[in-house]
């Protein structure tokens, strides 16, 4: 493993934010992730775990404790069964299973970060998530000092969420295993009305699936959700904030606000969500509130092709990113009563 100390952390997220910690430690095989993770617990050392750095944001003041950085590797496919380890880069992951022929993640290219991160965040776009493929987790257990292999119906995956994110101090993803399917070259069944219009069919046909891929590749960048070292619009998290969901009394109550505030014509998103459920989409509520791409003065601003990531222009401290993120909030709730939530984690800062 490798050691160093008062390390920066900035150079490990796509925001390139933060502070340095105290230790950074980087583990390259699940023993070593499981011994520097047994090492803090047993002597009380605060432990930040680092993927990929793409749903991370870290204070200023960075972290007083042990950062270990997952940089493991393994990548096997036996049919359409995959075994990826925490450390792999999911972009490469989904790339090397399309080319296979295997659908399943394919709407899910371009999204940065490690392969172990997708299940505790249930890593979801264009109209597929990673619950609906994932069969195993394999997770270093904090509590019982055991590695555990938790099923897909284990892991109580929702939108966004996971058992792993509801209880972040007790497991360590090591590795993931999916069932992926062989639909002769084929994607899996478009699902999202805008990937359906960009390739040109109708929701639920299936196309190439190296075709549906590009077409995902193009629709991300150009909303600068693909990373590029060049382009600052990508200097962030992705999606800043999750879709509300919300119960049927507080929609109708965000309607009305909606009607009053944009007039009696004016509709606001509204998908399915399950029995007395409806999401909406953080993007529309930034927008109609006043909040519109590239808004912002300092260097820390909302992306110029995309309302929902907030992104570092170069220059940026961690608290010039929240105070535009809290004025986001503050100005969706006046708006529209409806309270934004954060998807990126925290690192010694709240909203």
């Amino acid at each position: 493993m490798q050691e160093l100390h008062d390390a920066p952390l900035a150079p490990l997220t796509t925001f390139r934010l933060g502070g340095p910690a105290t230790r950074l430690v980087t583990a390259t095989t699940d023993a070593e992730v499981v011994a520097a993770v047994r090492d803090a617990d047993a002597s009380g050392t605060p432990l930040l775990l680092i993927g990929g750095g793409s749903n991370l944001v870290i204070g200023d003041k960075g972290f007083d404790g042990t950062a270990l950085r997952i940089a493991t590797t393994g990548f096997e496919l036996d049919g359409t069964r995959l075994e990826l380890a925490a450390g792999e880069v999911w972009t490469d992951a989904v790339e090397r299973t399309v080319a296979a022929g295997l659908a399943g993640v394919e709407c899910l290219a371009g999204i940065p970060g490690s392969a172990g991160a997708t299940p505790i965040q249930n890593v979801g776009a264009y109209g597929q998530e990673v619950s609906s493929t994932i069969t195993e987790v394999i997770a270093y257990d904090r509590r019982t000092g055991e590695t555990v292999t938790l099923a897909n119906a284990d892991c109580a995956f929702s939108y966004r969420h996971s058992r792993f994110k509801a209880d972040p101090e007790r497991y360590v993803v090591l590795r993931v295993r999916f069932h992926l399917e062989d639909a002769d070259g084929l994607s899996a069944p478009i699902r999202y009305a805008e990937t359906a219009r960009a390739l040109g069919v109708q929701v639920g046909d299936r196309v190439p699936v190296t075709r549906a891929r590009e077409t995902v590749l193009k629709l991300r960048a150009g909303k600068g959700m693909v990373l590029d070292a060049e382009d600052h619009d990508t200097w962030s998290a992705g999606s800043f904030f999750t879709n509300p969901i919300l119960t049927d009394a507080d929609f109708a109550a965000f309607h009305a606000r909606v009607r009053d505030r944009l007039g009696d014509g004016v509709e606001p998103p509204a998908y399915p969500a399950g029995e007395g459920r409806t999401k909406t989409s953080a993007a529309w509520l930034i927008d109609k509130a006043g909040f519109t791409k590239g808004y912002g003065t300092g260097p820390a601003r909302i992306s110029t092709k995309h309302t929902l990531a907030l992104t570092n222009r170069g220059g940026a401290t961690t608290e010039d990113l929240l105070t535009l993120a809290r004025e986001v909030v503050a100005g969706v709730r006046e708006a529209f009563g409806i309270t934004l939530v954060n998807e990126p984690v925290t690192v010694g800062v709240t909203l």
